[in-house]
């Protein structure tokens, strides 16, 4: 399945997507919800690349893709009873596509039951897939067959933590909350992108990953790459990620004390 699965999400980026980046007209490009929840042709083009292939390598399969779900929302309810689904975002980081900044990708996810079992990130400009099995471990795979296995950072202490945290979907008080609190850590930014802070998270190269709005394209396919890398997560009350939820938050760190840190850190009011 890993290898179908990679192959089309490749396919597509070569095909619908490379070709009209720094190339997309104004006319190309469309607001959904706001300024930076955009959709542009090439968003829908992959997509209806790669739900077709889908369709073809594994007739029958539920395909959820973030495009035509916005146009159905209903879709999503086909996820917890689906023997085989597949959440897809045919291009994350959009609002970055659009700036012609490098810094978006592909990705897609298997589900059986909901249990999200397999999972693809690919990156279209430096042409490698991010890849896990549920159970397996996960990777990084170059076109020429060359991988190399991927693993979570060490722990760290609370002040000397850094990673990726999305604040602005967080409705008041617990905006201004988590934003009072963040410097108690080393450092936090947003790069507008989960497919790469997933990636990121998933190689090392920072602690902790915390997000807000959990529709499962955005997140399925990159919570497994982070859980199969060694690293642990859960929602903001602790219970186990859920791909079939859109509600609450996830924060995802290399083991279970350093979420609690995080948790404690960030969620808590301070006190005077």
């Amino acid at each position: 399945m890993l290898a179908v699965l990679a192959a089309i999400l490749h396919d597509a980026a070569r095909a619908e997507i490379m070709p009209r980046f720094r190339r997309l007209a104004d006319s190309a490009v469309r607001q959904k919800t706001g300024p930076l929840d955009l959709v542009t042709e090439a968003d829908e083009a992959a997509e209806r690349a790669i739900s077709a292939a889908l369709a073809s390598h594994f007739p029958g399969a539920v395909i959820v893709g973030e495009e035509a779900t916005s146009a159905d929302p209903s879709r999503l309810n086909a996820l917890a009873r689906a023997e085989l689904a597949f959440v897809v975002d045919p291009v994350d980081g959009t609002a970055n596509f659009v700036a012609g900044l490098p810094l978006f990708g592909v990705m897609a996810a298997a589900l059986r039951y909901g249990e999200v079992i397999a999972s693809a990130i690919h990156d279209p400009v430096g042409g490698d897939t991010a890849l896990a099995l549920r159970g397996e471990g996960a990777w990084i795979e170059t076109p020429d067959g060359r991988r190399t296995d991927l693993h979570v950072s060490a722990p760290a202490p609370l002040h000397a933590m850094s990673g990726n945290l999305s604040w602005r979907f967080l409705a008041e008080p617990q905006r201004s909350t988590v934003c009072a609190n963040l410097p108690r850590l080393d450092s936090a930014w947003d790069y507008r992108c989960s497919a790469h802070e997933y990636r990121m998270a998933a190689a090392g190269h920072c602690h902790f990953l915390f997000f807000t709005r959990l529709m499962p394209w955005d997140h399925a396919p990159g919570w497994l790459l982070h859980r199969e890398a060694g690293g642990y997560s859960a929602r903001f009350d602790g219970r186990p990620y859920d791909a079939t939820r859109t509600d609450g938050g996830l924060i995802c760190a290399p083991d279970h004390a350093s979420w609690q840190a995080l948790c404690d850190a960030l969620l808590a009011p301070q006190t005077d």
